[in-house]
C-alpha cells in the first residue's frame, strides 16, 4: 500500500503535470468558443463585464421586438384583419418609444464612457515601454530602455515547431505560435507604441484587453497590465493583404525576476534566452500543478 501511495504522490502528478502544465498557461481561441477568453488583466475583466451588462438590455429588447412582430403578423394579417386601421398616431406609444430608448442608452453610456476613459487614461505610469511595428506579415518589437533589445516575431510554419522546441500544440497551436514571443513581467504597466511600416495593421490580444490600430507614419499608444503569468495569443485585426491571417501575436508574461534574467541574456543571444525562459516557465508550471495534486491527495 505504501508503494502505491508513493506512486500516487510522485508518479500521478508528474504525468498530469507533463500533460496539462502548458494548457493552464496559454490563453487562445477555442473551437466553438461563445464567450471571451479568460481575462488576464483588470481591463479585460472590465470589458467582459460590460459585454455581459449590455446583454441584459439587448436580450429583452430583441425578445420584445420578436414578440411584437409575431403579434403583428398574426393579428393584423389580411385574413384576420381585412379592414386596415385608420389610426394615425398614439401619443402614449410615441412617448414610450422615445423615452425608454433614451433611458436605456443613458444606462449603457455611463459605464461605456467609464470604460473608454480607463482605456485611454490609465491610473499608473508605465514601467516598461515596447514598440510594436506591423509588417507584411509579421511583428517587430523594440524595448524602449537602455538594453536596446529588438527582434522580429514570425509565425512558425509546419515543420518548424520541433526545432523551436514548441511541439506541444496545446501551448503552441498552429497558426498562432511564433518563433520569438514578446516577453513582459507580470503585474507591470506596459506601454505599447504601435505603428506599421507598410499598410494598416491592428495589434490585438483579447485576454489582455487591448486593441490598437497600426498606421504607417503614425505612432499610436495603448497599454496593458497582466495580472497572471502565461502565454497569451492575438492576431492582426485589420485586413492587411495576402497573409493577413498568418501574422499572430504572442505575449509571454513571466515573473519580474525571470524577465530581468531573460532580458539580460537576450541582448547577447535571443534564441538561447528564449529556450532558457521556456524551460524555466515549464518547470514552474509543473511544480505548481504538482503542488495542487498533492494538496488534493
Amino acid at each position: 500500500m505504501n508503494k502505491i501511495t508513493a506512486f500516487g504522490s510522485a508518479g500521478i502528478f508528474a504525468i498530469l503535470a507533463s500533460l496539462f502544465a502548458g494548457q493552464a498557461l496559454a490563453e487562445q481561441p477555442q473551437p466553438w468558443q461563445l464567450w471571451h477568453q479568460p481575462p488576464a488583466s483588470d481591463m479585460a475583466a472590465r470589458i467582459e463585464w460590460f459585454d455581459l451588462y449590455t446583454l441584459y438590455f439587448i436580450v429583452p429588447i430583441t425578445a420584445l421586438v420578436m414578440v411584437l412582430l409575431l403579434i403583428v403578423m398574426v393579428r393584423f394579417r389580411k385574413a384576420a384583419n381585412p379592414v386596415a386601421t385608420k389610426t394615425s398616431h398614439n401619443s402614449l406609444i410615441e412617448a414610450l418609444w422615445t423615452g425608454l430608448p433614451i433611458v436605456i442608452l443613458v444606462f449603457i453610456a455611463i459605464p461605456s464612457f467609464d470604460l473608454l476613459n480607463r482605456q485611454l487614461l490609465p491610473d499608473e505610469e508605465p514601467e516598461l515601454t515596447v514598440k510594436a511595428t506591423g509588417y507584411q506579415w509579421y511583428w517587430g518589437y523594440e524595448y524602449q530602455d537602455e538594453t536596446e533589445l529588438s527582434f522580429d516575431s514570425i509565425m512558425l510554419r509546419d515543420g518548424e515547431f520541433a526545432d523551436a522546441g514548441k511541439s506541444d500544440k496545446a501551448v503552441y497551436p498552429r497558426l498562432l505560435a511564433v518563433d520569438n514571443e514578446l516577453v513582459v513581467p507580470v503585474d507591470t504597466m506596459v506601454r505599447v507604441l504601435v505603428t506599421a511600416a507598410d499598410v494598416l495593421h491592428a495589434y490585438t490580444v483579447p485576454a489582455l484587453g487591448f486593441k490598437m490600430d497600426a498606421v504607417p507614419g503614425r505612432m499610436n499608444e495603448t497599454w496593458f497590465k497582466a495580472d497572471r503569468e502565461g502565454l497569451f495569443y492575438g492576431q492582426c485585426s485589420e485586413l492587411c493583404g495576402r497573409d493577413h491571417a498568418f501574422m499572430p501575436i504572442a505575449i509571454r508574461v513571466v515573473s519580474k525576476e525571470q524577465f530581468e534574467t531573460w532580458q539580460s541574456a537576450a541582448v547577447e543571444d535571443l534564441e538561447s534566452a528564449n529556450k532558457a525562459l521556456m524551460a524555466a516557465t515549464q518547470t514552474d508550471s509543473t511544480i505548481k500543478l504538482a503542488n495542487k495534486v498533492q494538496t488534493a491527495d
